[in-house]
């Protein structure tokens, strides 16, 4: 009986790794799950057209990123659909009449209506460079400029930032992105789990970020 007992208790470490590894394989598996289901959610959440295109705003809010997306916006600006355009993100060193050369558009035409903004790296400064332009000029609607593929997240936090602006998504429909047939295309299904991904670290971060800014003020309390 003795040898037997000893077999018995020598296996059960064994049998509880075991286990332990059957459950983490399931939480896995339900967490891939879930993230797929929310992946699909969020294609969903891809703009297919654009909104309100002959409405006129304050500004035009561009987002650097891509040439198309400049090339839609000053064709905005040159049909009078807002009084200027800020460009958020741009790199230090690049100028208004360099922008405009590089899509094709008059310096002398736009120049004027043009600023922009070189604070931002992310889409989250985006929101914020663009949240004290709009203060410092008094302004109180915007039309977002940005890939479909980024609308989602940077409304999100633009929205975030100004909730007593009025902005109204403009989005650009690149080709580069499939968006109707995105899983059949490796390039466009890696970008969308990508920014999926980015957009749920913006989820979360909205929930905490009020939790933070509390501490100083509960502990000086």
């Amino acid at each position: 009986m003795r040898p037997r007992m000893l077999r018995q208790e020598r296996g059960k470490p064994a049998s509880l790794g075991w286990l332990r590894l059957r459950r983490l394989a399931t939480i896995l598996a339900a967490v891939l799950v879930l993230y797929g289901f929310g992946l699909l959610w969020f294609a969903t959440l891809l703009p297919t057209e654009v909104v309100d295109d002959d409405r006129s705003t304050d500004a035009i809010v561009v987002l650097t990123g891509g040439s198309d997306r400049l090339a839609v916006a000053l064709d905005l600006l040159s049909a009078e659909k807002g009084r200027k355009l800020f460009v958020s993100g741009v790199y230090r060193g690049v100028d208004v009449r360099q922008l405009l050369d590089l899509s094709q558009h008059s310096p002398e035409d736009l120049s004027c209506c043009v600023v922009l903004g070189y604070e931002a790296d992310n889409t989250r400064g985006n929101a914020d460079e663009t949240a004290a332009w709009m203060k410092e000029q008094g302004f109180s609607s915007l039309r977002l400029v940005t890939s479909t593929y980024h609308m989602p997240r940077s409304l999100l936090e633009f929205r975030r930032t100004m909730p007593e602006i009025l902005i109204i998504p403009h989005p650009v429909f690149t080709e580069h992105f499939k968006r109707q047939d995105w899983w059949m295309w490796p390039g466009s299904s890696a970008l969308l789990v990508t920014e999926y991904s980015k957009y749920l670290v913006a989820l979360v971060r909205g929930v905490f970020d009020p939790l933070f800014a509390a501490l100083p003020r509960a502990t000086a309390a």
